[in-house]
């Protein structure tokens, strides 16, 4: 892909940061544990279910070692609401147990390490790194996918590409900020199905409003 102009991107990150100044994590969480927890709950629900059932899980199983004895159906009664309950349950629980039984309970601070754990992707690997230690990653999530490549910051047909087009276009003291400024951009004006174009902020820097005009 040509790769998009400096100017350009800063302004684009302007203009989003301008209009989400509140963008950021939206799950709510106390430690890296239980950040790690809730981003594997996180995949194909919303965070705001994710926030109605963790503070009733680490209430019950405030860190690794309490969860890796954790009763299977117990933790499934309890994140019910979410989707894929089953297999997140067994996940986070198996999650647990590595974590107790290599880490000393402790989330590893390395990708690798990191995606080797049940249940943890790429994307949950980079959200855990940024949000729990602080390091620059882009987790290219759906909003991110489809945003970054209507925008015309990525040109790619599958996430991997698409993080990698990502990191060459923005600058990467930015890639967590902008990654939280295009999920919130796609949660609220750059929908799937029916882009706000009218109403976005973005509209003249954007290749897909171009195109659609």
């Amino acid at each position: 892909m040509r790769k998009m102009r400096k100017d350009k991107v800063e302004k684009i990150l302007a203009l989003l940061d301008k209009e989400y100044p509140q963008a950021g994590c939206a799950l709510d969480h106390r430690s890296v544990y239980e950040l790690l927890v809730c981003v594997t709950l996180s995949a194909q629900t919303t965070d705001v279910s994710v926030n109605k059932v963790s503070p009733a899980l680490f209430e019950k199983y405030p860190d690794a070692f309490a969860m890796a004895k954790a009763n299977e159906e117990d933790v499934i009664e309890i994140i019910r609401t979410i989707g894929m309950y089953k297999t997140k349950s067994k996940n986070i629980i198996k999650q647990a147990q590595m974590l107790a039984r290599d880490f000393d309970g402790a989330v590893p601070e390395d990708d690798d390490l990191l995606v080797k754990l049940p249940g943890v992707g790429r994307k949950t690997a980079n959200v855990v790194m940024a949000e729990g230690f602080g390091h620059q990653r882009i987790a290219v999530d759906t909003h991110v996918f489809r945003v970054s490549n209507r925008i015309g910051l990525a040109e790619a047909k599958d996430v991997e590409k698409t993080e990698e087009q990502l990191k060459v276009n923005l600058p990467e003291n930015e890639w967590t900020h902008a990654h939280h400024l295009l999920i919130f951009h796609g949660r609220n004006c750059c929908h799937a199905r029916k882009p706000n174009c009218e109403d976005c902020v973005i509209n003249s820097l954007c290749k897909f409003a171009k195109e659609n005009k």
